[in-house]
């Protein structure tokens, strides 16, 4: 039974797909839930899974609060409560703090950590094969806006 457990558990590991995580911030406490129908879209649609999502509300003092899903009004979050059971609670209390201190007084945040389940079978293949990643990174959508306004700037 423990090694049957044990095989098990490696394939999933093996199957997992890489982890992203973000944080979205909502000036002036302006979070109403409208984002819910596109992240369980996503997760209806099997793009990505996610594993933990936690809010954030900071006062004008500074002083923060975080909300586990389940704490929060349904008017808030929509269908995203669905999603709670499948979630890892992988967020410790020093990724909130860290989190909270770069949060505007004011404002509410989303902290989202996700499994991409679109890359699960290409990371398999390339461990498979051998490979490893040795390098990640992400292009900010701002950063992207700008380059392509500058390009469309020296056209004209």
């Amino acid at each position: 039974m423990t090694d049957q457990m044990t095989v098990t558990e490696e394939e999933t590991l093996d199957e997992l797909g890489p982890v992203d995580w973000i944080v979205v911030e909502f000036p002036g406490s302006r979070f109403d839930g409208t984002i819910a129908p596109t992240l369980t879209d996503l997760v209806d649609r099997g793009i990505i899974r996610v594993l933990d999502l936690l809010m954030i509300r900071k006062d004008e003092d500074g002083e923060f609060e975080a909300f586990e899903i389940s704490d929060l009004d349904d008017s808030e979050i929509g269908r995203i409560r669905e999603l709670e059971t499948a979630m890892a609670n992988l967020l410790s209390q020093e990724d909130v703090q860290s989190v909270a201190e770069a949060v505007e007084p004011g404002s509410t945040a989303a902290l989202l950590v996700w499994e991409n389940l679109w890359a699960a079978p290409f990371g398999s293949a390339v461990r498979h094969a051998g490979g490893q990643l040795v390098a990640s990174g992400r292009i900010p959508v701002q950063a992207l806006i700008a380059a392509v306004e500058a390009d469309l700037e020296e056209e004209e």
